[in-house]
């Protein structure tokens, strides 16, 4: 075997015991890593660690460094890895450390900050070991044609009440516009409800109580499309963890041979 196809079946295979392994010591850093990022936000923590914060944060982007370098060796094709999504995330995971440490001067602080958070990318590495992913992915393509019928729904209702607000309205401090009367539509209509701008007249009070009350009818539909979609998904033919040699990519049926997204032999 290959150091090439060993490192593929490490790294790439979940159902074997060094893939396993692998993925569960994996796991365990990038949960680490994130809380390590989150420590070093807090002002007080920073000031006594900072030293032990540092040094703990280049660890980590050395292991992520050499994960992503045996990542790209293990693939026959490591351009198509480096652009996926994973691929994309997992630059993410070793950038920022590196870039802060190049870049220089104070007026690069706030820049600094940025990357700081981009650290926290380290979070989405872990979507790949989630086995229920594959058929929660599924479940949203195949709702998407409903959902987006929804959301043209939703936003005819915004348009609608909005400029309805701003008519019987225009005396009232949030009202002015349509577009401003459209903000207080999304926020009532979501039963999030700021209270930063309410209406003032019985029409007005009128249109906010129906507007209210078809905000909970509205937050259920987006649900039971997703519920539905994800039983169907469920029922489906089970996917296997193999991940393909060349684009690296998952997601196969147990009896397929060729991988359905480059076409190359599994």
């Amino acid at each position: 075997m290959s150091i090439r196809t060993r490192l593929h079946e490490v790294i790439f295979e979940a159902d074997t015991g060094a893939g396993k392994a692998f993925d569960t010591s994996l796991i365990v850093v990038i949960l680490a890593s994130v809380v390590v990022v989150m420590l070093d936000s807090v002002s007080g923590v920073h000031e006594v660690h900072q030293e032990t914060l540092y040094r703990l944060e280049w660890l980590f982007t050395i292991l992520f460094t050499i994960e992503y370098a045996a990542r790209m060796v293990a693939v026959r094709q490591p351009w198509k890895y480096a652009l996926s999504t994973f691929g994309i995330i997992d630059l993410l995971a070793i950038l920022p450390t590196y870039v802060a440490l190049l870049a220089g001067g104070a007026q690069v602080f706030l820049v600094l900050r940025i990357l700081r958070l981009l650290r926290l990318f380290r979070i989405f590495k872990m979507m790949r070991y989630v086995s229920e992913a594959e058929t929660l992915k599924r479940a949203l393509g195949l709702s998407r044609p409903k959902i987006t019928v929804f959301l043209l729904t939703v936003l005819s209702i915004v348009v609608v009440i909005g400029a309805a607000m701003s008519l019987v309205e225009r005396n009232t401090p949030g009202f002015e516009s349509i577009p401003s009367s459209m903000y207080w539509t999304v926020i009532t209509m979501t039963t999030v409800g700021y209270g930063d701008v309410v209406p003032l007249t019985a029409t007005g009070k009128v249109l906010a109580s129906i507007l209210t009350i078809m905000g909970y009818g509205i937050i259920a539909v987006p649900t039971g499309i997703v519920s539905a979609e994800l039983i169907r998904a469920s029922g489906q033919t089970s996917i296997t963890t193999q991940a393909c040699p060349s684009c690296a990519r998952s997601g196969h049926d147990p009896d397929a041979q060729y991988c359905k997204f480059c076409g190359d032999l599994l």
